[in-house]
């Protein structure tokens, strides 16, 4: 027998087991097939806060305009198929051109978001997010914002440009995804 015959061989999983999976209450995204676990702690207090309070000012723009829909994470995007990979944004707005206003999507949407924010939880580095940023881009993703709350900043991507980070007084804008839509760095984090 040689190395090679005692390696096993691991099962991908596709996006239909990731759904039935978190039916049973496990949290997690799909990365080609191999199931990547949320840790076992939640975010926490200022992610959710943060999360709700942008969330809260893109629904207030969006929605009286019928701009299209607004998701959190829990409802994933299938990016890739076979292996399968179905990611989870903070909040991800796709327009209703791309997704009706009407449509019923129960599992996964298999169209990617126009806009996707990523919250950095304390177990993030800054190259992950940069990364998972860079990774949504690849995929037709035009505009992320990817929120540090540690250091009160937002990376904003684009394809094709480098990052850029906005701070102190600036303010978030949609650009050519959601044009008019502008939010004070203060609103997003608060006090």
């Amino acid at each position: 027998m040689t190395a090679t015959d005692t390696i096993t061989e691991t099962k991908l999983l596709t996006a239909d087991d990731l759904l039935r999976l978190h039916g049973q209450g496990v949290r997690g995204e799909l990365i080609r097939g191999v199931l990547e676990l949320e840790e076992t702690m939640v975010s926490g207090y200022t992610h959710g806060k943060i999360v709700m309070s942008l969330g809260a000012t893109l629904f207030n723009f969006v929605k009286p305009r019928s701009l299209g829909t607004l998701v959190a994470a829990d409802s994933g995007v299938w990016l890739e198929r076979d292996p399968d990979t179905v990611r989870g944004p903070d909040i991800a707005f796709t327009s209703a051109e791309k997704i009706p206003l009407n449509a019923d999507i129960p599992g996964y949407s298999e169209v990617v978001p126009d806009l996707v924010v990523e919250v950095r939880s304390p177990s993030d580095t800054r190259r992950e997010v940069h990364d998972k940023a860079r990774m949504w881009l690849s995929h037709g993703v035009r505009l992320v914002w990817v929120v540090h709350p540690d250091t009160r900043t937002v990376d904003v991507h684009r394809p094709d440009r480098a990052a850029t980070t906005l701070a102190g007084d600036d303010s978030i804008d949609g650009a050519d995804v959601l044009p008019g839509f502008a939010c004070a760095l203060a609103e997003v984090f608060g006090p």
